[in-house]
Parts: structure tokens; sequence; C-alpha cells
């Protein structure tokens, strides 16, 4: 007779599983022979992890003996949740197309670029096609292959992609590695029979109905931890309410899993951090134009006491293009001999772009595509930044000292 021992710790949710799943929340997998150590702390507390995730977020846990996942969908899908280094839709179509190529193919199975050159343009959909002397076409090839190689969807085994930007005679080797099978998520319906991206992420939950305590708890989880906030959207969304009807309940779990403190507005919800960890992505960071953020919030806030702009239902107030560049200029008078040599010599419009696409991001404003209108949220003011007492103008990139409201 065999005795097996079960260690209880596999059972809890310790700092091990809370480091674990930190890495399977930041990570699109974890690599078993790359990164060995945080495959094994997920190893160690998969019981934990697979029920927590499962429970809260309706995430499944994927731990194979060569790599651990954690499939991540989204309550909603956001700009920033694309593809950052693709530039076209061909990239994504092409993308697509290499996994179709990639399913006919045997694991560990080697070929040549030039093959898959063809495959590709037999099964690239539409009228236009891919013509392999067009520059855009062949740049796009090689941003797709490029992202493939370091998600390890496929294995170069030798050349260089890159200089098949510049001709399409160009040859590297590839291989087909196990991972490829697994990079993409399972559907429980023939992809042909849904039409739309809401249907796609509904996929899943068929069967359930929305209002369901598992659906809903699912959905303001997934609006939690992989969105910057989770904002109310009427009187009547029931989603929020529901967070505010068990928030003490949210609090205390999120609280007791993670490192995440769960905070609560009228009319914003959000996780922050206390101290920063490198392995996320946080607001706000190192960058020049976070600076200028935190210094337009200050003046958001100073604006709105001395006009008392009359707020909209949901706490956010609305600008005109020109008001929000007035505002901004007000920003740089104030605080621009401290902004970097880039910024300082930049035209407004421009900082105004970078800096709207960075608000926009983060949650803290929209812009109305149609008539140019821009909102301020209120989780813009929520943290400003000055310069500190003994700063001095003439001394250029100065120290942004920032607080939260």
């Amino acid at each position: 007779m065999n005795i097996v021992r079960i260690d209880k710790r596999d059972h809890t949710f310790d700092e091990t599983a809370k480091e674990a799943a930190e890495h399977l929340l930041e990570q699109f997998w974890i690599l078993r022979d790359k990164e060995p150590d945080k495959y094994q702390l997920v190893r160690q507390r998969e019981q934990v992890l697979r029920t927590y995730f499962l429970e809260k977020m309706g995430f499944r846990l994927i731990l194979h003996r060569h790599f651990a996942k954690l499939e991540k969908v989204p309550a909603e899908p956001e700009p920033w949740m694309g593809i950052q280094s693709f530039k076209d839709t061909r990239d994504y179509v092409l993308l697509c197309c290499l996994m179709a190529c990639l399913e006919n193919k045997a694991v560990e199975e080697q070929f040549l670029l030039s093959n898959l050159c063809e495959e590709l343009q037999g099964l690239y959909p539409g009228e236009e096609g891919l013509d392999w002397t067009h520059y855009e076409h062949r740049k796009s090839l090689v941003r797709v292959l490029q992202f493939a190689t370091e998600h390890d969807v496929v294995k170069v085994v030798e050349g260089d992609v890159s200089d098949f930007s510049y001709t399409e005679t160009h040859e590297v080797l590839y291989e087909v590695p196990i991972t490829a099978r697994y990079f993409l998520r399972s559907f429980p319906r023939d992809l042909f029979q849904l039409q739309t991206v809401e249907q796609i992420l509904a996929a899943e939950t068929m069967g359930q109905e929305e209002t369901t305590g598992a659906s809903r708890r699912h959905r303001v989880y997934r609006m939690l931890f992989l969105s910057p906030a989770m904002m109310m959207k009427g009187a009547e969304d029931a989603d929020f309410l529901y967070l505010r009807n068990y928030r003490h309940r949210i609090r205390e779990d999120i609280e007791k899993h993670t490192d995440f403190q769960f905070e609560l507005y009228k009319n914003t919800a959000m996780l922050t951090l206390t101290e920063r960890k490198s392995r996320y992505t946080l607001f706000p960071d190192n960058r020049a134009i976070c600076d200028i953020a935190l210094q337009f919030a200050s003046v958001v806030r100073r604006q709105q006491e001395e006009e008392k702009f009359s707020l909209l239902p949901d706490g956010s107030i609305y600008l005109t293009p020109l008001e929000f560049l007035h505002w901004l200029s007000l920003c740089r008078d104030r605080y621009g001999a401290g902004w970097s040599k880039q910024y300082r010599e930049m035209d407004i419009a421009e900082v105004g772009r970078e800096l709207l696409e960075l608000l926009v991001e983060w949650k803290m404003a929209a812009e109305d595509e149609e008539t140019g209108v821009i909102y301020l949220y209120p989780l813009l003011v929520r943290t400003t930044g000055s310069y500190p007492g003994d700063f001095k103008p003439e001394a250029a990139e100065g120290e942004v000292f920032y607080e939260e409201e």
C-alpha cells in the first residue's frame, strides 16, 4: 500500500499563493524551462489558486507539465488590451492565419518562412490578398512573427525575420513548440456562430443568467483586476450596486488574498497598491507625461473650485478641445519650467494629444469621437502633483511630489 502525504499548506492561500497569483495575473503564461521558480510556486498552490480564480473571476487555470496559464477574459474589452506592437488590422488577421497554419503542423515540426508565406496567401481572407512584394505586407508579417516568437508560439531555429522587411526572398527556419497548441483558448461554441465581440465574451457563460450571483461576481472582479477602475454607468447600474452592497465582503476577500487595497467612491471603484512592485503596470510611472498628468490634475481641481463647474451625474466635467488645451496651457505656465526638454519644446497641441491618450488609457478621461468633447472623470483628481517648496524654476526636469486625495 502506498501512503500519500498531503501538505496542508496546499489548501491555504498563504504568501506563496499570493505571489503565484500575482505572476499568473500579470503574465500571459509561465514557462517551466524559462521561469522554473515561478512555475513551482503555481504548482505548489495549484488547488487553492484554481478554486479562487474560478470562483471569483471565472478564470480557468491550466497547469501543464511545460507551463502554467491563467486564461484571463475581460468583462469589457479596452483599447490597451490589444497587442501594442501591432499597427494594422492586417497584423491581427495574419496572426489568426498563422495559428491556422500551425494547427496543421506537428509539435517540433520545422518549416521555412517561404513555405509559411505561401500558406498564408492561401488562407488570407478578402479580395485584397497578400503580396509579399509590398513592404507594408512584409512588415506586418515581421511584426506578427516577432510577437509569436516572443510569446513562444513559434521557435526560431535559424535566421532573423527582421531582414524579411527588406527582401521577400529572405529565409528563416522555424519550429512548432508545444505551447503553440495552447496559445488560443478554446470556446464552447463554434466561432463561426459568433458574429460580435459581445457574443464571444458571452460564449463562456452559456446557460447562465446575466443577473445570477456568479455571473455578476465574475464581471465585478474582472473589472477590478483587469481595468484601472470600475465606473458606475448610471443610477441603475446593477453591477455597481452589487459592489456597494457587498463592499465589506469584497474588500475583506481582496485584501486577504492579494496585496491590493480596495477603494470605493461614489462613482468609482479601484484596486491600489501601498508599495510599488516592478511586475505591475502602475500609475504614475516614471514617464515625464505622467508627471504632467499629475500637475494637470491639480489644475483641474483648482479650476473646478474657482469656476464652479457643474458636474455631470457621474461626477465628471466636460470640456471642449479648446478649453482642454487652455487648461493645459495654464498647467504649462505654472509647472512648465520643470518639464523635460522634450515637452518644453513640444507644441501644446502635441502635448495635449499625448496627455489625453494617457488619461483615456487609465480611465481618467474620455473623448467623444463625433463632437470632440472631452470628459474628465473624478478618478483624474484623486491623485495630484506639484513641485516641492524648494523647487527652483531654472532647474529643469524637477521632481514631482504627488499626493492622493
